[in-house]
């Protein structure tokens, strides 16, 4: 396949009409939008007039039409049942996250699309901060030794709010945790490898929503490093700074702002020598770090961009439906760990 990939979006509303459309789907070079369809109708309408894509009024109406990959950017809930339509439309689709709403939700949509030879991807934008990149090469590059602990926060102020469908485990599949607990752990399994334990604690601490909205997870990985990720939905938005934090042997990689919807934030490195000398006075010189900062990348933009030329190319995207997979099954080890108070293994 040659040219520009046709897209149509199934959930034009929300993250889609915030940031995918305008800074990824009009903005990538290999893409162009078709068709948005919302049950929202008025607020359909208000995307095609703003975007230029022609509005429709089912999903079925937009895979009838010639569009080469759908974006599914709806609630967790209608997930499994719109990547299958797409699949059977022979329609490549990239799927917000959480994948399903269960494990074996999503192990049927990727069969779906494996079997109708389509591609499926799930949306971890934030593995395309050009941050997060420059950090995996020195941790890849062994420049903090050998990795031992990180930590990754993403909160944010979310009040109940009638119809919220994230407050609703029935609809979103859980709270603090699925939301954005989802992409921090990619995150942290993209940096330090896959997680072989989990041990978790949720709560509702300020709102009382059926959803949690405070989470708090412990993480181990096969290669030995620890972990822990922090997703509250009742911290306000200026207090929370979005940290990450890398350690090895060897030094760190510390981080603010990386951490969510923006392109870019602060990092910077404290790399150390090998064989370094015990030092009883545990000196600390901060005026040793090495600024991080390369051109920011726009994450939509550049998420549309792998998936469109991955169709293109006829080739796996770096954002595979395994990906969705892998942390759903991670999430689901966490939840089930915050409901035994034991740790779990994650299978």
């Amino acid at each position: 396949m040659s040219g520009k990939i046709k897209w149509g979006v199934i959930g034009s509303g929300g993250i889609a009409r915030r940031r995918t459309i305008p800074e990824g789907i009009l903005k990538a070079g290999n893409a162009e939008l078709s068709l948005v369809f919302d049950v929202d109708e008025k607020a359909n309408a208000e995307v095609a007039k703003e975007t230029g894509a022609r509005e429709v009024h089912s999903a079925e109406v937009l895979l009838d039409s010639n569009v080469d990959a759908v974006y599914i950017a709806t609630p967790a809930y209608l997930h499994h049942d719109q990547v299958r339509i797409c699949a059977q439309a022979g329609k490549h689709v990239l799927c917000e996250k959480p994948l399903g709403m269960t494990i074996p939700e999503a192990e049927e949509m990727i069969e779906s699309c494996r079997t109708a030879h389509v591609k499926l991807g799930c949306a971890f934008m934030m593995r395309f901060v050009a941050q997060h990149v420059e950090a995996l090469k020195l941790i890849n590059d062994g420049k903090i030794g050998k990795p031992t602990y990180a930590r990754a926060q993403l909160s944010c102020w979310y009040p109940p709010m009638d119809g919220a469908w994230r407050q609703d485990p029935a609809t979103g599949g859980g709270g603090s945790l699925m939301d954005m607990g989802g992409h921090c752990i990619d995150l942290l399994e993209m940096f330090f490898g896959p997680v072989s334990k989990v041990s978790c604690f949720v709560n509702n601490t300020i709102h009382d929503y059926e959803s949690e909205d405070s989470a708090t997870a412990m993480l181990f990985f096969e290669n030995g490093a620890l972990a822990t990720v922090d997703t509250f939905f009742c911290i306000p938005d200026a207090s929370s700074k979005n940290v990450l934090e890398l350690y090895g042997s060897q030094g760190s990689i510390l981080a603010k702002g990386t951490i969510g919807q923006g392109p870019a934030g602060e990092m910077v490195a404290f790399l150390e020598d090998q064989g370094k000398d015990y030092d009883a006075q545990q000196t600390r010189d901060q005026d040793k770090g090495i600024v991080i900062a390369p051109e920011p990348v726009n994450t939509y933009q550049a998420e549309i961009e792998e998936f469109s030329q991955a169709i293109i190319d006829d080739r796996e995207t770096v954002i595979s439906a395994d990906l969705g997979l892998r942390s759903q099954k991670v999430l689901a080890a966490c939840y089930e760990s915050a409901a035994s108070g034991r740790a779990v293994k994650v299978e």
